[in-house]
């Protein structure tokens, strides 16, 4: 640590401290850090935007930022614009956390190159929290240290830095509080926001940016949070985060503003010389007016306290003209601002650290480097997975339940199958509805990437773990409880009821079937849903396949019969498999047509011609054009493993590539 730079704790003075112990420092990975100069220099950022409908769709170039430049230094640097202005887009540029398509200019810290995993050492609190809200706080923290931290840091010293972080951040009386689901009541927005940021202080970043951090709060919850980021950047913590429109109680804290307008920089320098700054240029804050205020007026040019410089502007030019067009006036004040005492300051500061610094760089890296191992971070991850699943148990209940009452409808339904005509048709039926049922009933895991994508974007990216250990995990935590357990229940109510084949091979092969079905369904719904963010897009098209393939069951039409064009398509469907696995291990050796089921029907020599076309279950199945050997059994199952393990590795790839950058 450099001479003379304050020890990174969030201590407050003696007479606010309120008997919290000092930080003790057992592990290098643990010593405070002072904060890192940020410095950006030439920003420029393009977008690609895509207007119109199908064929008549354009692409246009859009312009973000315009030559950006600035410095951050410890403490509280305030990013403030309107809606659209570029602050969160020059937010992420600087955290390394946007897409470097159309990116162009150089980042460095303390006149250094930023590092290519800077996304892993700084901390960077997201707009939407991200933290899992079926666990409480202290489990939250604890997630991010056994992850964050490396496996030198010890187990106990990890445990005092997750409590050192609850009593630095207020949040002792809520620490085994759940944070709270939109199904829960947890804690309040405050605390919630708060345990974001203490997530992101486990590694005790030297720079910490914030997107939007009072969003969603009310003003004294809003103002409580700068608060406490005001005291962090006292011990010398780099603090940057975008601002919409701050009450003057927050505006006060600030250290250094930064004033963004159509990608334009308007001012940057001294957050109290801002006003000094607008009247220099003929622009007269009203007595009681919030500064914030007034700087989003002047941009807007809608203030009623408008007076133009006597010395660069005319009295002829009304406040009507300066609105016509909102990025002309940004433009105009942007010029004032390169025109300016502040900009050439900070301009000269810039290039003696260019000059510093003569290797160029690029301004996003993509590198991530991890703490743990894969196993490590499987460990932790399946950990937290589980205990979501048991703190938020309503849809593996509901799915339990919903299981066992359909297994009893349809028992009742079907009833003690005999083997006569009726019996065959029921048999039939009954497993078309099994395996259907397995098909649909899968649909839910659509939501098993969809509902996390946010949470699990900003831990990839901030180093937490790999794609690999959260695929692995979220998998074992639906297939056991969500799959397995529903086909046993689902079997052992069936089976039974319905009278089928009563030996223990046929049992199990019914029971591994739908199993199997249901695995299948089940990826195919991870591989539609991987990288989605609507549900119902996803739903839509699992629907739409289910029914395709249902068609091609084999039940409401002979595939025999199908032209040999179309009859490709029975290849990709899930249901066909799970039923004629079924059908072959139910109505191999079984005979309809013997002379005690006949008797109370008809005496007619020609029955079998008139009513029932076959008299045995292998009959049946060769007229289905079914292979009912053993090969013919089992190459069913192999299909479908084959297809799962197809769908498991489009979806985790969707999920590897999945744009994970703003």
């Amino acid at each position: 640590m450099a001479e003379g730079q304050p020890h990174l704790s969030i201590q407050m003075s003696d007479a606010n401290t309120n008997g919290i112990p000092s930080r003790k420092q057992s592990s290098p990975e643990l010593a405070g850090r002072g904060g890192s100069v940020l410095t950006f220099h030439n920003i420029c950022y393009h977008v690609k935007i895509k207007t119109g409908f199908l064929c008549c769709r354009k692409t246009a170039d859009k312009e973000v930022l315009r030559d950006v430049n600035g410095i951050m230094r410890p403490g509280l640097n305030a990013i403030l614009g309107p809606t659209g202005s570029g602050k969160s887009s020059l937010l992420d540029i600087l955290a390394a956390r946007k897409d470097p398509h159309g990116l162009s200019g150089d980042i460095l810290i303390n006149g250094a190159p930023q590092p290519a995993n800077f996304k892993c050492t700084s901390g960077y609190v997201v707009q939407d929290d991200v933290v899992m809200g079926t666990l409480t706080v202290r489990e939250n923290l604890k997630f991010s240290a056994a992850l964050r931290l490396p496996k030198s840091v010890k187990e106990q010293e990890k445990n005092e830095r997750v409590n050192q972080i609850i009593k630095e951040l207020g949040l002792s009386k809520v620490a085994d509080s759940k944070v709270g689901t939109q199904f829960t009541r947890g804690v309040s927005g405050g605390e919630r926001k708060r345990t974001n940021i203490g997530m992101e202080l486990i590694t005790d970043p030297a720079i910490l940016f914030l997107d939007e951090p009072t969003t969603g709060l009310d003003a004294s919850t809003a103002n409580a949070v700068l608060l406490l980021l005001k005291r962090m950047a006292k011990q010398g913590k780099t603090i940057i985060f975008s601002i919409h429109q701050p009450r003057y109680s927050i505006f006060r804290l600030f250290d250094n503003l930064t004033l963004l307008a159509a990608g334009r920089v308007l001012y940057h320098g001294p957050a109290q010389h801002a006003i000094e700054y607008f009247q220099s240029i003929g622009y007269e804050c009203e007595p009681y007016n919030n500064p914030a205020d007034f700087f989003l007026d002047i941009i807007n040019g809608d203030s009623t306290a408008v007076a133009m410089s006597k010395t660069d502007e005319t009295n002829t030019e009304s406040t009507e003209e300066l609105t016509e067009c909102d990025k002309t006036l940004a433009e105009k004040l942007a010029e004032k601002y390169s025109n300016s005492a502040y900009y050439q300051e900070t301009k000269a500061v810039l290039e003696n650290i260019s000059l510093g610094n003569k290797k160029k760089t690029k301004a996003v890296f993509r590198q991530i480097t991890y703490a743990n191992s894969f196993l490590h971070q499987l460990k932790w991850v399946s950990k937290r997975t589980f205990k979501n699943l048991i703190g938020n148990p309503q849809a593996s209940i509901a799915q339990l339940c919903v299981t066992a009452f359909l297994g009893l409808v349809v028992g009742a339904i079907f009833f003690g199958l005999k083997e006569d005509s009726a019996g065959l048709q029921n048999r039939v039926g009954a497993m078309f509805f099994l395996t259907t049922n397995q098909c649909f009933s899968s649909i839910s895991a659509i939501e098993l990437f969809v509902v996390e994508k946010k949470i699990f974007i900003h831990e990839y990216i901030s180093g937490y773990y790999r794609t690999s250990p959260y695929f692995i995990s979220k998998l074992i935590a639906d297939l056991i409880p969500m799959r397995t357990i529903p086909s046993i229940i689902f079997t052992c109510i069936i089976y039974f009821l319905l009278g089928l084949k009563p030996t223990v091979e046929a049992f199990f092969t019914m029971m591994f079937t739908l199993m199997m079905v249901s695995y299948t369904a089940t990826s195919m719904a991870l591989a539609i849903a991987a990288g989605q963010s609507v549900v119902a897009v996803a739903n839509l098209l699992m629907t739409i396949a289910f029914v395709f393939m249902i068609i091609f069951s084999g039940l409401l039409v002979n595939l025999t019969s199908i032209m040999s064009w179309l009859s490709w398509f029975k290849y990709f469907s899930i249901p066909r498999y799970g039923m004629t696995a079924l059908q072959i291990n139910e109505l191999t050796g079984l005979n309809f047509c013997s002379s005690s089921n006949n008797t109370n029907l008809t005496s007619n020599n020609n029955y079998r011609q008139i009513s029932q076309p076959w008299c045995t279950g292998d009959e049946y199945l060769k007229n289905q054009g079914i292979d009912a050997s053993s090969w013919g059994l089992w190459q069913n199952h192999l299909a479908l493993a084959c297809m799962t393990v197809i769908f498991l590795i489009i979806a985790y790839l969707k999920l590897h590539f999945m744009k994970k950058f703003s």
